[in-house]
This record gives structure tokens, sequence and C-alpha cells, in this order.
């Protein structure tokens, strides 16, 4: 499976327009008790308690890489933390989560890494890095601005995902 979502950057050195790989997560929707494997375990999908410690496939992974330098996109890597949403980040959240080593936060793409890998999937992640962090509350994140960042997003994630389908 090949995810992608708009997020946010909290790791300062990140930009809007930028991707990033994702090579691990924080769940913290699930954390506080929201995970999608709760109820009653499909044994024909898969083992009730999945192993997380390497949700984002490791072989796809350095495939991306590979492609991003190849192909001149700029190819950031880090730590996605899903927030449930539908609002955005106040800036005690945003220094929190800076804090705790997470470099892009969004409110999606956790819960479906988990079924994808409770079924046994690989997976490829790729955050589009949609606006900077307001950690100190001094700028208004918009829905418009993440928009106009996708503007930039879309033709690097294209490239990238089309040549990764290509060499899988």
């Amino acid at each position: 499976m090949v995810v992608t979502n708009a997020a946010g950057a909290v790791n300062p050195d990140f930009n809007p327009g930028e991707l990033m790989l994702i090579t691990d997560h924080l769940n913290l929707i699930g954390m506080a008790g929201l995970n999608p494997l709760r109820g009653a375990n499909i044994d024909e999908i898969g083992t009730r308690f999945p192993d997380m410690s390497q949700a984002y496939d490791r072989g796809f992974c350095q495939l991306a890489r590979n492609i991003a330098k190849k192909n001149n996109i700029l190819l950031r890597e880090g730590v996605y933390a899903c927030l449930a949403g539908p609002s955005f980040e106040t800036p005690a959240d945003l220094r929190f989560l800076e804090k705790i080593g997470v470099d892009a936060v969004g409110m999606s793409t956790v819960p479906e890494v988990i079924t994808a890998r409770h079924g046994g999937m690989r997976v490829l992640g790729v955050s589009g890095i949609s606006n900077k962090a307001n950690l100190d509350g001094s700028t208004i994140t918009t829905h418009e601005e993440v928009l106009e960042a996708g503007d930039k997003i879309v033709p690097q994630l294209l490239s990238l995902i089309q040549n990764f389908l290509k060499q899988l």
C-alpha cells in the first residue's frame, strides 16, 4: 500500500511544498483508545496483535530514497504523528510534538497503516508538507494554505509514486 497525506511541518527545517518519507509514526489517537483493530479479530485477515516495529517497509523506503535522488526530488524523512482532528493543532500541541521527536503532524494515515499491516501488507508512506507549525501562536493555519501547498507537492509526489510503482 502507498499512503499519502497532507501534514504540517513540526520540524523547523521542513517547508511547505516538500515531501517527507514516513519512517515511523506516533499513534496518538490509538493511545487514547481509538485503535482501528478494537473489537473481535478476524483471524483470516491478520493476527490479533500485529507488530508495528516496521510499519513502513524498509525496502520500500530505500526504493523511494533512490527514486527521489535519481529524480532530484527533495525527500525529507521523519516521524509522523496522527491526531484526531478536524481542527488544526494548538501551539501547545505542536510544542509537545516537537519535544517528543515528531517531524510532521496530520489527521490520517496511521489507522490505515495499522489496518494494512494487520492484513500483512507492505506500506510506503509519504507526507506532503502543507504548512509550517504554528509553535508560538503568531500565525493562523488555513485550509487554503494547505491547498496552495498541494500545487507544489502534487508534481513531485506523482513522479515519486509513478516511478516507485514502475520499479516494483
